[in-house]
């Protein structure tokens, strides 16, 4: 079990002591873990309560970046939870890559056709995913398509809000309990837009150039062939002094952009929706 190190709210504690107990009763679960502080969160709390009769299962597409995938890998191990990873095609569904405003629908309809065949392969009756409380104050079309095929989110049914999973999380000792929130890179296009693979790779590829600049939390959002950047806006003077102009613009032509711009608005968590 893993051990409280250091202090929670009541009713923090209350929730967790919930959340153990719910697991439990389930005897058997399936999660769609993403590598998220919030699946990261049950993935490890069900593999406490019920340890082999646990999974996690990772949908890989193309728009996840490649180091989201490497940071689930070893969370998981970490964890000690058995991990499947599924190709995922919902590129090629129209729903998906003609970017509708219901595209997360087509992606979570995708996903949990997986996790529904591998539960019931293996066996594991219940799957669930790390939906809270926060998100269902936002537009998530992909919470319905999970409804519809059944999964269950403990966190949103037993009141977890963000705040609660990250300040848990660090009390039992995860390490990624701070671990900034990492849409999938589908996000960073506006509705309408058509997705496709190389559109996505050119986000994950100016993302992780802007991280080796040291900024973890960053958004290249893609508008035709401009890209838009997003960073907290208390970083934005240091992100300012950060770079060599000429090589970063080079960098971004090389890999499809025609333009740059830096949002002075700053990063902030569903503007697309907005």
């Amino acid at each position: 079990m893993f051990q409280q190190i250091e202090d929670i709210s009541n009713e923090q504690s209350e929730k967790l002591i919930g959340l153990r107990e719910y697991l439990r009763s389930l005897h058997h679960a399936c999660i769609a873990y993403s590598g998220g502080v919030d699946s990261a969160l049950l993935a490890s709390l069900a593999y406490e309560q019920l340890g082999k009769n646990s999974l996690a299962v990772t949908g890989v597409s193309d728009a996840l970046a490649n180091q989201l995938l490497k940071e689930a890998r070893y969370q998981a191990k970490w964890i000690g939870i058995k991990h499947i990873e599924v190709n995922t095609s919902e590129i090629n569904n129209e729903e998906y890559s003609k970017n509708p405003l219901n595209r997360c629908f087509a992606c979570k309809k995708e996903l949990h056709k997986h996790t529904k065949d591998i539960s019931k392969k293996l066996n594991i009756p219940n799957v669930l995913d790390g939906v809270n409380i926060d998100d269902l104050k936002d537009y998530r079309p992909g919470i319905k398509a999970s409804k519809e095929a059944g999964v269950l989110s403990p966190l949103a049914i037993l009141k977890f809000s963000k705040q609660d999973i990250r300040d848990i999380s660090k009390a039992i000792g995860l390490p990624w309990w701070d671990k900034p929130a990492q849409p999938c890179l589908s996000s960073r296009f506006p509705y309408g837009y058509e997705i496709t693979s190389k559109r996505l790779k050119m986000v994950e590829q100016a993302e992780d150039y802007i991280r080796k600049l040291g900024f973890k939390e960053v958004r290249v959002r893609c508008q035709g062939n401009s890209a838009r950047i997003e960073i907290p806006s208390d970083q934005i003077h240091r992100f300012i002094n950060s770079y060599r102009r000429d090589e970063f613009i080079k960098f971004f032509l090389k890999l499809g952009f025609k333009s740059t711009s830096l949002d002075l608005e700053g990063l902030v968590s569903g503007k697309l929706n907005r």
